[in-house]
């Protein structure tokens, strides 16, 4: 039965000896171990496995496969008849008051707004829960991290139940459950009554906080960033460390950073702005330049080490200057070559002829446009001065 597992019938096992019914090889070539019985948790319920070690051996992963909990090793444990687990309890401690404390920022939306949790995930350093709603207020997260801190404050019990879906009835549970046979329940008395296989502290002190961290749009619900238990100096420690560097930098003291922060940044767009303003006076005069190069009604000019995006300027500024002239300009930029060709109102030649003629057959890339004006980029299979030969001879 589920229920003799031992990290059911007892999360707060750290060490435990048990006997050996098989070790083999997996498709990836690692060893595993199957046990008589044991206190590692495998990934389910969206908590993941324990780590630890068999006989000195490390547990790399722990999965349940084919109704057998494969414990993936290090090496092999050299065919022991009995071995020797003993559990990374600060990982699974960790986990154990993450889990509960999903359990209760869970029900604490549900109980002030109706908010059920659509799914959960618990990762390394954070937790997120996805709400079956398209918003949530700051002042509805406000309210809801201090039900569930009140409900830790309290400390109440934390039971776990096995029960028949014939007994489900007596409880009012949070959610529908998709599981039949042997059902575990986890329930804080008189708050939330739910089904989970997961491992939780036997109360609910022991989860010590909650703080929320952030909310995201996601799929048209809302996905909710949070941390439990020790993880919460975690971030505290990492956020007083980046406060402390951002004053330092600033030369403000903390609490003046967000101040010091927009004064930069107000004088950083004021120094854009005006070094765009300079950019854009640079390349009108480069164009008039470029514009005593014309001939035959083409202007052409080859760069090194220039954006794309200059060279869009660069195009729509000499067509506009002079309707009757035809442009074409290529940069090489490392391991690529990229081009922009545009016509001014009064030429007829299409530049789309261009693109088609360079970019797969002899650059390998892509581009695309209109008539009027058209950009691509490719592999630097040939110089600049190749390509731009290339894209003049596609005019004729």
């Amino acid at each position: 039965m589920l229920s003799e597992r031992l990290y059911y019938s007892d999360p707060y096992c750290k060490t435990f000896n048990t006997r050996v019914r098989k070790e083999s090889v997996n498709s990836e070539g690692q060893f595993y171990a199957v046990l008589e019985n044991t206190a590692f948790y495998p990934t389910g319920g969206g908590q993941p496995y324990d780590t630890g070690t068999l006989n000195d051996v490390p547990v790399l992963n722990v999965e349940e496969v084919d109704g057998e909990i494969r414990h993936t090793l290090a090496e092999s444990l050299g065919s022991p008849l009995e071995v020797t687990g003993i559990i990374d309890w600060s990982r699974r401690f960790d986990h154990m008051q993450q889990h509960a404390g999903q359990h209760i920022l869970s029900a604490s939306f549900v109980e002030l707004y109706g908010f059920a949790t659509m799914s959960f995930h618990l990762g390394k350093e954070i937790l997120t829960i996805d709400l079956d709603t398209d918003d949530v207020s700051p002042k509805q997260l406000e309210a809801v991290e201090k039900l569930a801190n009140d409900i830790i404050l309290e400390n109440r019990l934390i039971e776990t139940k096995w029960v028949t879906e014939d007994e489900l009835d007596h409880y009012s549970l949070r959610k529908q459950l998709a599981v039949t046979g042997e059902i575990r329940l986890v329930i804080i008395p008189d708050f939330d009554y739910n089904g989970c296989g997961g491992t939780h502290p036997s109360s609910t002190g022991q989860v010590l906080g909650i703080k929320v961290l952030s909310t995201e749009k996601h799929r048209g619900k809302v996905r909710v960033h949070f941390v439990c238990g020790g993880r919460i100096l975690q971030q505290l420690h990492q956020k007083n460390h980046i406060l402390s560097e951002a004053s330092k930098l600033l030369s403000a003291p903390e609490e003046g950073v967000i101040d010091a922060t927009k004064k930069l940044l107000d004088a950083n767009h004021t120094l854009v702005k005006s070094l765009n303003e300079k950019e854009e006076q640079l390349l009108t005069f480069e164009v008039k330049g470029l514009l005593q190069t014309k001939s035959q009604g083409l202007v052409k000019a080859v760069y090194s080490g220039r954006t794309v995006q200059e060279l869009q300027k660069m195009a729509r500024l000499l067509v506009a200057e002079a309707e009757d002239t035809a442009v074409l300009l290529v940069a090489e930029n490392e391991d690529r070559l990229q081009f922009v060709a545009a016509r001014g109102a009064s030429v007829e030649k299409s530049m789309k002829q261009v693109s088609a003629a360079v970019t797969l057959p002899f650059i390998e890339g892509k581009g695309g446009g209109s008539d009027a004006f058209v950009q691509g980029g490719g592999q630097r299979s040939m110089t600049g001065t190749e390509l731009l030969q290339i894209m003049e001879n596609s005019l004729v």
